[in-house]
């Protein structure tokens, strides 16, 4: 028996790392995830052809700029071992690693911004459980429903 596709929203900040070097390299380890919670939606919840809105935070204005798609099983952040990084995590060990990232596959970018207040605006019809809308809600990776990833897409 196949499972089921799953859906969820990545943020990055596009100066740190954008839709366009995602499309420039093609796939690239979703590095340097520090939450627990984040971490664990990588680790336990996806999996290998997962879609994945691709969403630039921390810009003007934020919102969905594409898509991509879980290209690898979860596997231990290599920076949390690297003394030089800014995601060192001393308390992290081979044998034990704490953190755990996917590869991420450029897949298609959108003609425009899906905003956040665009989003927003949707809220009825996204439901109240959707986290990016939530109040309070800050995580990096987010789980989107079925429904709620083709209404977003129907947006673009």
């Amino acid at each position: 028996m196949t499972a089921r596709r799953r859906y969820w929203l990545m943020k990055s900040e596009p100066d740190a790392f954008s839709i366009d070097d995602l499309e420039r390299v093609g796939t690239e380890p979703w590095t340097g995830v520090r939450n627990y919670q984040a971490r664990n939606f990588m680790r336990d919840g996806m999996q290998v052809g997962d879609g994945v809105l691709f969403y630039h935070s921390n810009t003007a204005p934020p919102g969905i700029v594409g898509t991509a798609t879980v290209a690898s099983t979860a596997y231990p952040d290599p920076t949390q071992f690297d003394r030089d990084s800014g995601y060192f995590d001393p308390k992290a060990t081979h044998e034990q690693p704490r953190w755990h990232l996917v590869d991420v596959a450029f897949e298609r970018r959108f003609k425009r911004t899906i905003t956040l207040d665009e989003i927003k605006a949707h809220a009825d019809d996204l439901g109240e459980e959707f986290p990016l809308i939530r109040r309070g809600t800050r995580l990096s990776v987010l789980p989107v429903s079925a429904a709620q990833w083709r209404h977003l897409l129907s947006l673009e």
